[in-house]
């Protein structure tokens, strides 16, 4: 476990006292102090207040806010302001501005607007990064600092960066000849006899240089995180971890390769809420997901898929606690609801909750994004319901700290895939669906989710480092879906992982092409065909089709294949476990499995909508970490029970997703983390057998007391 994970859960909120009209620190504080603050985060979004001219610097302006945070034992997160360069820094050095097409400026407004490789920039954010944090690294409130903010929102096609890209493709590659050679530029008379015939890539259409330009983007977007690291690094107290807020869909972020240079990752997730939240889910298969998602699945999906930036706990330096975004989008949680999507959160290992953010902004872009306080500024609801959830997380205390989320199976996430689908998506027939990629992954997810188990998002950089034998004792079911970027050794790896005793799950699309885009020729599934007893060269898209039973795997009525269907031959001695109830596709499995070693390769030819994928891994996975608290109808389908382990026994968080009051029977001894304590300093332990009631939008946390 990460030692600058904390060892409680920090509860907190942006503050920005120099966006206030009306500024009352020793107010705000107050009422964050009564909420159970614990935590604040400052600084990171105006350079311009820090240096309002070219070398002339105010830093006195944020002691104030610090002294009196301190004097309440409110911890500080101090944020360096990179990423919203001051207007006199864009007047005197335009060069500096970001393209998003070659000789395109993208014009000064917004934020991260500017070329942050370019010298220019350097010079400068060096230079307020070293005043700010050289002021106040030795300040007692500080406990860390977030790098930077939500990086990787921009492609920058600079003709600098452009130039830099070639000279890392000459020191990749070494010759043309071997440029041409590996990404097949014999297409379309693309040869290069030079490197300076390489075209910018505004109007590629070759997948092998647009995977390359977005690795490389990508590796600039580490690079400004880690320089910035290393600065703040000479300052920073050893206690004193540093981090920077991701927001996951940026099209420029490798978080895997982000988290590996920072103490302790952190992200922002933001999800819909109200009627969006509830269960059973009936919204549209196909609804968008981008930065902020739909769903209770996606709440869980996006914290499992933080945890996997380093495997291990995070912070949420951004949620919401009310509206999001602009102000069409008015969308304030119903009540209960606030506390219950902090708790999802911290069910799956986030160790710090702030809101974006204290006070509702009385100006600027993020009018109507919500904060704990309303634009009255005065406590309302959301500042009240903050507050019962402030005591409950000190009432839990250490308790739901430093430990491990559970997981029924594990879930490949691969973001060179991502990038070579939104190139050339699968699905998509009059507009190609650039989201492809994250439709496969999520469907798999929701369908976890939907048959109540458990996952744990893992990516290349972690599970390709261990041995297939310790993943497999691990994690005994590994799903991988639209793992098409696949190094021959990632693939040699997952066979072994089966031989070692794992069940290995195979969606479409995985391991169809090389590290280059390019097809693989070998018979697909590309060099696992023969393990699984199984291989396809022909496929097809697909609208919606039932999926019927014709094996050991009970297919509920309704479930269906959807977008997708490789034609899949079965060889003898494996096992067909569904098919399609459709006069063509139904010549082929939809489903197949064969033991392997000591384990098992099933092979998924098609997208199963939720009723389907939920069928399918309710069949990989017979024994959930939580199967004694989902026994058969017991729990009404508006409940969820998730859990993580710590030392002192499983921790399980009971939701109610719905308006209607539901029950729950308590299997084993459980003591209830939430409750206040007695003179003694014990809770009250709820006994096996005990029915719980949960009301509208609840939650409860209960730890499992070990018999004896």
């Amino acid at each position: 476990m990460t030692d600058h994970a904390p060892s409680r859960i920090h509860f907190g909120a942006a503050y920005y006292l120099e966006y206030q009209r009306d500024p009352q620190l020793d107010r705000d504080l107050d009422l964050m102090v009564e909420a159970g603050f614990t935590v604040i985060r400052v600084g990171e979004s105006v350079w311009s207040t820090w240096e309002p001219e070219d070398g002339v610097f105010d830093l006195d302006w944020l002691q104030p806010v610090l002294d009196a945070a301190h004097a309440r034992g409110i911890g500080v997160i101090l944020g360096t302001p990179t990423y919203a360069v001051p207007m006199w820094l864009a007047r005197k050095y335009p060069e500096i501005g970001g393209e998003r097409r070659t000789g395109q400026k993208i014009g000064w407004g917004t934020r991260q607007e500017a070329d942050f490789s370019h010298a220019a920039f350097r010079f400068h954010a060096e230079r307020v990064v070293r005043k700010v944090v050289g002021r106040y690294a030795d300040h007692p409130a500080v406990i860390g600092f977030q790098v930077d903010n939500e990086p990787g929102n921009e492609l920058f096609h600079n003709h600098s960066v452009f130039q830099r890209f070639v000279d890392e493709l000459r020191g990749q590659y070494g010759t043309v000849e071997r440029l041409n050679e590996e990404w097949g530029l014999t297409y379309w008379s693309h040869r290069l006899s030079t490197w300076a015939d390489l075209w910018t890539p505004d109007n590629n259409a070759q997948p092998q240089y647009d995977l390359a330009w977005r690795r490389f983007q990508a590796r600039l977007t580490t690079e400004l995180i880690t320089w910035q690291r290393d600065v703040v690094k000479e300052y920073a107290r050893p206690e004193q971890f540093v981090t920077t807020c991701m927001s996951y869909d940026r099209p420029a972020l490798r978080d895997d390769a982000v988290g590996a240079v920072l103490d302790i990752a952190s992200g922002n997730p933001y999800f819909r809420v109200q009627d969006h939240l509830a269960l059973p889910d009936t919204a549209d298969l196909d609804v968008e997901q981008s930065w902020y998602t739909t769903g209770a699945w996606s709440v869980y999906r996006t914290a499992d898929r933080m945890w996997s930036t380093k495997q291990a706990p995070f912070l949420v330096t951004e949620t919401a606690a009310a509206s999001i975004w602009g102000s069409s989008l008015n969308e304030p949680p119903y009540r209960g609801q606030l506390r219950q999507a902090a708790w999802a959160l911290v069910s799956r290992g986030a160790h710090a909750i702030e809101y974006w953010h204290w006070n509702s902004l009385p100006y600027g872009a993020e009018t109507y994004w919500g904060g704990v306080l309303p634009h009255t500024d005065r406590p309302g609801r959301i500042y009240h319901e903050a507050a019962q959830l402030g005591r409950e997380l000190a009432a839990a205390g250490a308790d739901v700290a430093r430990l491990v989320p559970e997981a029924d199976i594990g879930l490949l996430y691969s973001t060179d895939s991502k990038w070579a689908m939104a190139f050339q998506p699968p699905f998509g027939l009059a507009e190609p669906d650039v989201r492809s990629y994250e439709r496969i992954v999520d469907g798999w997810y929701r369908a976890a989710f939907d048959a109540r188990l458990q996952t744990r998002v893992v990516q290349p950089r972690h599970v390709f480092a261990d041995t297939p034998a310790d993943v497999a004792a691990d994690l005994p079911v590994l799903v991988v879906p639209g793992f098409y970027i696949a190094t021959d050794a990632q693939l040699d790896w997952l066979r072994e992982y089966a031989a070692a005793g794992g069940h290995l799950v195979l969606g479409i699309r995985s391991g169809y092409a090389d590290a280059e885009a390019r097809p693989r020729t070998d018979a697909q599934p590309a060099r696992l065909a023969e393990a699984a007893g199984v291989s396809y060269d022909e496929f097809s898209n697909l609208a919606s089709v039932p999926a019927v039973g014709s094996g050991t795997l009970p297919v509920p009525d309704g479930a269906a294949a959807r977008l997708w269907a490789d034609a899949l031959r079965a060889d003898e001695g494996t096992e067909v476990l569904a098919g399609y109830a459709h006069p063509h596709f139904g010549q082929s499995p939809a489903v197949t499995t064969r033991e392997h070693g000591a384990g098992r390769i099933t092979v998924v030819g098609t997208q199963p909508d939720p009723v389907f994928g939920a069928a399918i891994l309710r069949w990989a996975v017979p024994d959930a970490a939580t199967a004694a608290w989902v026994s058969g109808v017991d729990r009404p389908e508006s409940v969820t029970v998730t859990g993580a382990r710590g030392a002192d026994g499983p921790v399980r968080y009971v939701h109610n997703y719905s308006w209607e009051p539901a029950t729950v029977v308590v299997p084993v001894d459980s003591e209830d983390l939430l409750a206040d304590r007695d003179d003694d300093g014990a809770r009250p332990v709820l006994a096996a057998g005990t029915r719980v009631e949960l009301g509208a939008w609840d939650v409860r946390v209960l730890r499992e007391v070990a018999a004896g």
